[in-house]
C-alpha cells in the first residue's frame, strides 16, 4: 500500500494546477498571436477575446479567494494585471484599439513566472 504525506500530495496538486494554468495561458497566447494584425471583428479575434477574458476572470476569482495562499501583495498585483487585460480586451471589442500584442506579452510574462 502506498502512503503519501499531506505535503507530497499538496505539492503534486499544486504542480498539477500550475501546469493547467500554464496550458490555459499558452492557449490564450496562441489565440492572441494568431489574430494580431487581423480584423478585430473576425471570428478568430472574437474567440481570442472571449477565451482571454474568461481565463483572466477565472484567475482573478481564484486570486480573490480567501483560500488562495499567495502573498497578498502578489495577489493584488496579479489582480491588477488581470483587470488591465480585461480593460484592453474591452477596448479591442469596442474598436478603440486593434492590437492584441500587449495582452499577449503580459500574459506570456505571467505564464513564464509560473514555477
Amino acid at each position: 500500500m502506498y502512503q503519501f504525506s499531506y505535503a507530497e500530495v499538496n505539492e503534486d496538486s499544486s504542480a498539477t494546477a500550475r501546469d493547467r494554468e500554464r496550458q490555459a495561458l499558452d492557449h490564450a497566447i496562441a489565440l492572441l498571436e494568431r489574430v494580431e494584425g487581423k480584423s478585430t471583428r473576425s471570428r478568430e479575434a472574437i474567440e481570442a477575446i472571449y477565451v482571454t477574458r474568461n481565463l483572466w476572470t477565472i484567475l482573478i476569482e481564484d486570486l480573490a479567494n480567501a483560500e488562495n495562499q499567495l502573498p497578498n501583495e502578489l495577489k493584488a498585483n496579479l489582480i491588477s494585471i488581470g483587470l488591465w487585460v480585461m480593460r484592453e480586451t474591452e477596448a479591442i471589442r469596442m474598436g478603440r484599439t486593434d492590437s492584441f500584442a500587449a495582452i499577449a506579452d503580459v500574459t506570456r510574462t505571467i505564464r513564464d513566472g509560473l514555477e
